[in-house]
């Protein structure tokens, strides 16, 4: 009967790596006891996919929508900053200032940098030469932040989930917006509604927790 109704079938789901691997599998494994008759296909990038050309249903991204076929909504925004393990704060102390920061074992990226590094300030270029270890994956970035390699950036509710502790959070931090996207032309498709509503409250309530 869902699928009569259009409320099963699939939708395909683009998010970034950290978010479709660090965010969201708790939030589908409810959307999927909630409507069991959808299936999801999940494709992970930091590459926005092309939702005109059908490459995905439904996008999770984390900058504003520059598409007007797309239908968007703004749902939270998540605070990132840097982040490293007990460990390391006892090893190492915790830098006061960007001098010492640089003085520190760092994780980054390779060769990819986001647009979003061009109009943050640390006290100096954000070059590659700054980190010790470098990757342009994000889960690979985190991986190596647990595992006490050093001090990197990290969403706050991922820092917090794993017991990390807060490096100058005074002196940096910025924001990452969280929008919901889909294609105009589904805003009709019930489990294309489905899942682009139940995002929209779940990472709202994600993006909101204390």
């Amino acid at each position: 009967s869902g699928v009569a109704s259009g409320e099963g079938g699939v939708v395909r789901l683009a998010a970034s790596d950290i978010i479709g691997i660090e965010v969201l599998p708790d939030i589908l494994s409810r959307f999927r006891r909630a409507n069991p008759g959808v299936d999801v296909e999940l494709t992970l990038s930091n590459k926005n996919e092309d939702l005109n050309r059908r490459d995905a249903d439904v996008a999770v991204r984390m900058s504003r929508p520059t598409q007007n076929s797309l239908v968007a909504k703004k749902v939270g925004e998540l605070s990132v900053g840097f982040y490293a393990t007990p460990d390391y704060v006892e090893r190492h102390g915790l830098p006061t200032d960007f001098d010492e920061l640089a003085g520190h074992t760092l994780i980054g990226f390779d060769r990819q940098f986001p647009d979003m590094v061009n109009d943050l300030s640390i006290g100096r270029p954000i070059t590659r030469d700054l980190f010790a270890l470098r990757t342009d994956n994000d889960v690979a970035q985190l991986a190596a932040l647990r595992a006490g390699f050093g001090i990197g950036a990290c969403q706050r509710q991922i820092g917090e989930r794993f017991g990390l502790v807060p490096v100058m959070p005074d002196a940096f931090s910025f924001k990452l917006d969280i929008w919901i996207c889909m294609h105009e032309t589904l805003r009709g498709s019930p489990r294309m509604r489905l899942m682009f509503d139940h995002l929209a409250q779940e990472l709202g309530a994600y993006a909101a927790k204390a």
